[in-house]
C-alpha cells in the first residue's frame, strides 16, 4: 500500500491550479477562501474538513473520505463526487451545480439554502433529507431514492426523476414544471392543488379552470 503523500494545504486566499492531492492527508482541515482549479483528489482523507468561501471548480473528487464535513458558502462547479464517502456532511448555502455524485454515500446529510442544479445524483440515497427551498433545476434524480424527503417550495424544474423512488416525500410548492409525472409512483407522496392539476393533464384530463 503506497503512503498517503504529506503534502500541507494551501492558505488563505490561494489558487491553486491543476495540482495533484491524489491520497493526500487532510483531515480535520480547516479552508478559508482557497480556490482548486483541475485539481485531483482521488482517494484523498478529507475526514471533518471545514471550507468557508472555497472554490473548487472541475476538480476529481472520486473515492474521497469526507464524512463530517463543514461546508459554508463554498462552490463545488462541476466536480466529480463518484464513490465519495460524505455521510454526516453539512453544506450550508453551497453551490454544486454540476457535480457528478453517483455511487457517492451522502446519508445522513444536513443541506440548506443549496443549488444542486445540474447535478447528477443518479442512484443516489438522500431519504429522510430535508431539501426543502433548495435548487434542482434540471438535476438527473433518476433511480434517486427520495422517500420521506422535505421537498418543500423546491425547484425541480425539467429535472430527471424516471424510477425516483418518492413513497412519503412532501412536493407541496415545489416547482414541477417539465417534471413527468408519468414517470413515477405517486402513492403517498404529498402534493398541492395545482401539482394534483398537472398531474392529472399529465394523464390527458380536461381540467376546468
Amino acid at each position: 500500500m503506497n503512503a498517503r503523500p504529506h503534502v500541507g494545504p494551501p492558505g488563505t486566499g490561494e489558487t491553486v491550479e491543476d495540482a495533484d492531492f491524489a491520497r493526500v492527508d487532510w483531515d480535520w482541515t480547516e479552508l478559508d477562501s482557497v480556490t482548486f482549479v483541475r485539481c485531483r483528489f482521488e482517494d484523498a482523507h478529507l475526514l471533518e474538513l471545514v471550507t468557508r468561501r472555497c472554490v473548487f471548480e472541475e476538480c476529481i473528487l472520486t473515492g474521497v473520505r469526507m464524512a463530517g464535513g463543514q461546508h459554508n458558502g463554498t462552490a463545488f462547479l462541476s466536480c466529480r463526487f463518484e464513490r465519495a464517502r460524505m455521510s454526516n456532511s453539512v453544506f450550508e448555502a453551497c453551490k454544486l451545480t454540476g457535480s457528478h455524485f453517483v455511487g457517492a454515500d451522502l446519508r445522513p446529510l444536513e443541506t440548506r439554502d443549496c443549488d444542486w442544479s445540474w447535478t447528477s445524483l443518479r442512484g443516489v440515497d438522500l431519504s429522510g433529507t430535508d431539501l426543502s427551498g433548495q435548487r434542482f433545476n434540471e438535476a438527473d434524480l433518476t433511480d434517486a431514492d427520495l422517500r420521506e424527503c422535505d421537498l418543500q417550495r423546491a425547484d425541480l424544474t425539467n429535472a430527471r426523476v424516471q424510477h425516483a423512488k418518492l413513497r412519503g416525500a412532501d412536493l407541496s410548492g415545489a416547482s414541477t414544471g417539465g417534471v413527468d409525472f408519468r414517470q413515477l409512483d405517486l402513492k403517498g407522496v404529498r402534493l398541492d392543488v395545482l401539482q394534483a392539476v398537472q398531474v392529472a393533464r399529465t394523464y390527458g384530463a380536461l381540467v376546468e379552470d
